[in-house]
């Protein structure tokens, strides 16, 4: 399902004009948000991320636009739960480098199906030879040029595992392709911060934001750390959090306790922001 120019569209296509930004340099970014029980969660946190995204590339974010295409696709569901993912260009453009003066940005978003059985699931890790760059200003949003993610995730997929770990150029754990990373480290909750090439995830903020029994700490995480913390595990908006089982084929501390801790902690989020929990049998 799409909504684009104003309406929902059950057809999967959608016109563009050629010399949009989004189409021809990247010139754009995009927001993914796990909608359950027909309430996208944390929505004020993502709108909020992706104005900040757009102030970074210098052009308005078409906010109105933006919440008018989010409330016509959820009026529109047919499930109760969805992944719903925003996506704004800069819009139209003359060729070359330089933005248009008036920028008129496009905005389209999709929903598609989502499963309790994507979220809590433990994933193996292999490191990437694709560092992030930590000095660029799209390390730490959610842009259209997304490749160095792609490319990073093909080498874990290709390698039998479920995501890659990404360093930064000082050999520092930045995330995965796909998400967040944190460690435990004794009574700490310890992951990298933003200037290590790190996007400021929405449930990353959630998770430091709690009261969960653990000191929350940014700080450089060395890959070696890994496999010397008590816990180690992955968040993103639509896995939730995701136990971190092996790293290059080699196994990682794991804590059933600590897992099932903070799992619960975003269930119940789940639960009081949107009067559903996707995760209790029917």
């Amino acid at each position: 399902m799409i909504w684009f120019d104003g309406s929902v569209r059950h057809s999967p296509t959608l016109t563009l004009e050629a010399g949009d930004r989004g189409l021809t340099l990247g010139d754009g970014i995009f927001e993914t948000i796990a909608v359950f029980g027909r309430v996208p969660f944390r929505l004020g946190d993502h709108l909020a991320r992706l104005e900040d995204a757009a102030q970074v590339l210098g052009f308005p974010l078409p906010r109105a636009t933006v919440e008018q295409a989010i409330a016509d696709l959820v009026a529109a569901m047919t499930d109760d739960h969805a992944a719903l993912r925003i996506t704004v260009t800069r819009g139209p453009g003359p060729r070359g480098l330089a933005p248009p003066a008036e920028p008129r940005p496009t905005v389209f978003a999709t929903l598609a199906p989502w499963s309790p059985s994507m979220a809590f699931q433990p994933i193996r890790l292999v490191t990437s030879t694709i560092r992030r760059n930590e000095t660029s200003p799209l390390s730490r949003i959610k842009s259209l040029a997304y490749l160095d993610n792609v490319l990073a995730f093909q080498q874990a997929k290709a390698a039998g595992a479920g995501d890659a770990l990404i360093l930064n150029t000082a050999g520092n754990v930045a995330s995965t392709a796909m998400a967040n990373l944190f460690v435990i480290q004794g009574e700490e909750l310890v992951t990298p911060p933003v200037s290590d090439g790190v996007r400021p995830g929405v449930m990353r903020q959630l998770l430091l934001g709690v009261v969960s029994g653990f000191r929350p700490a940014e700080r450089a995480v060395e890959p070696a750390g890994l496999g010397e913390a008590n816990a180690v595990f992955a968040t993103n908006s639509l896995r939730l959090l995701c136990p971190v089982t092996a790293l290059d084929g080699r196994a990682l501390p794991q804590n059933d306790e600590i897992v099932r801790r903070l799992s619960a902690i975003l269930r119940d989020a789940v639960k009081a922001e949107c009067a559903a929990d996707p995760f209790e049998p029917e």
